[in-house]
């Protein structure tokens, strides 16, 4: 089979043994590191990809994805709830209510989220009914004032199901100041961990406890919370919705009151993406400093091929054919490496555990209890297609210096 001539001796200069072991050693080296550098990446960026996943479905599996807020108590939401549906990215509407207060106990106090909530409708646009760890959701009944509680406010408090505590809720007064405290007491009958900072700013109540509250008609609800098959579609679509029904009704969405965080997230990534990808750049100019002792290694035979015909471009040719063979090779091993090490990461963790009988990932600690990974065959491609960037790139300077050395020149000092 025919075969250009760079790319016959540059493959051939690869596999053989070079009388400089040490040439040897550090091709080897260059390679090695290569490898390393994209199974680091790959294997960093999966974890990172699993943990924003965990964040996504916990935190986001708790707060609305989107909401249409009426400008005044809606009286009857379910046309409203109708209305939505008939959105194709909507998979469920439901009434809603929120409030912000303080909860006091044995003179302790912290600020709350309050959620006023169907117990019966729930389950349709958030995941808290799958992870209540004392108590039950549906012992939310109206006129009874039950709470449902985050485990790091329980623990704070030291409340358990059964306590009792006071919530402090702003009311628009006449007063002086216009606006007074009004005091609840409250009943906990359920207590919650999803393992995010959630369990320590959210609390649920029942929505006819709420409206009682607000001093409105127990039917009355303050907006309809959503559910979105695309979580970054839900501005769009509320939007849409909102504007559909008319000047009464306003849209709100989770990239609000979530935003920030899932935008450090993003950032998180990039940056020690780009961290990451400093050790891969590493290691393939590394190849610079390989092929430079090849070229001085070869000079005797660049000459020799200069002198029967061979021209620079084609001396420059087999060189680049070497480097860029070192670094698709070790490109190659580490995201194969990277691939399996990112598909069995959690295993290996949980293997660990088990052997060294040590917890790394205590769910007391974490919010997870175990190391999530995700492998994304776009990360995966990005680095690999870096990695076989720089390491071409890496072979340019020291062709270039093979393509100018003169033939006499080398011959006379060989």
């Amino acid at each position: 089979m025919f075969r250009p001539l760079s790319i016959f001796i540059g493959t051939r200069y690869t596999r053989a043994k070079r009388r400089n072991r040490f040439v040897s050693f550090i091709s080897m080296t260059s390679m090695i590191g290569l490898a390393l550098g994209v199974l680091a990446m790959i294997v960093v960026l999966s974890v990172m990809n699993g943990f924003q996943r965990e964040m996504s479905s916990r935190i986001l599996g708790m707060v609305p994805h989107a909401t249409i807020v009426g400008v005044s108590p809606i009286d009857d939401w379910q046309p409203v709830a109708a209305a939505a549906l008939k959105n194709p990215e909507v998979t469920a509407a439901v009434p809603f209510t929120e409030m912000e207060g303080m909860l006091s106990h044995k003179g302790s106090m912290q600020p709350i989220q309050i959620s006023g909530i169907d117990p019966a409708q729930e389950g349709k646009v958030s995941i808290v009914a799958q992870h209540i760890v004392q108590g039950r959701l549906d012992a939310l009944k109206p006129g009874e004032f039950g709470v449902v509680i985050g485990e790091i406010t329980a623990r704070r408090f030291r409340l358990n199901v059964g306590d009792k505590l006071t919530l402090i809720v702003p009311e628009v007064s006449t007063a002086p100041g216009g606006i007074t405290p009004r005091m609840q007491r409250l009943n906990v009958v359920g207590v919650f961990k999803v393992g995010a900072e959630l369990d320590g700013s959210m609390a649920l109540i029942h929505l006819a406890d709420a409206a009682q509250m607000q001093h409105w008609q127990p039917n009355q609800v303050q907006s309809v919370r959503l559910a979105v098959k695309d979580l970054y579609a839900a501005p769009k679509v509320s939007g849409d919705i909102a504007s559909g029904l008319g000047a009464n009704y306003k849209s709100d969405d989770w990239t609000h009151t979530q935003g920030s965080l899932f935008s450090a997230m993003k950032m998180e990534k990039t940056m020690i993406g780009l961290l990451l990808l400093m050790i891969v750049a590493v290691a393939a100019f590394n190849i610079i400093a390989t092929l430079i002792m090849v070229v001085n290694d070869k000079g005797a035979d660049i000459a020799i091929l200069r002198t029967i015909g061979a021209t620079p471009r084609q001396i420059m040719a087999i060189f680049m054919v070497q480097g860029t063979v070192i670094g698709v090779v070790g490109t190659l091993i580490g995201g194969v490496l990277g691939v399996v090490a990112a598909l069995n990461v959690s295993a290996l963790v949980g293997w660990l555990e088990r052997v060294s009988g040590q917890h790394i990932f205590s769910s007391d600690v974490y919010f997870v209890s175990n190391l999530p990974s995700e492998l994304q065959r776009g990360d995966v491609v990005l680095i690999c297609s870096a990695g076989f960037i720089l390491s071409f790139l890496a072979t340019v300077y020291p062709a270039w210096r093979a393509a100018k050395i003169e033939p006499a020149q080398a011959l006379r000092y060989s």
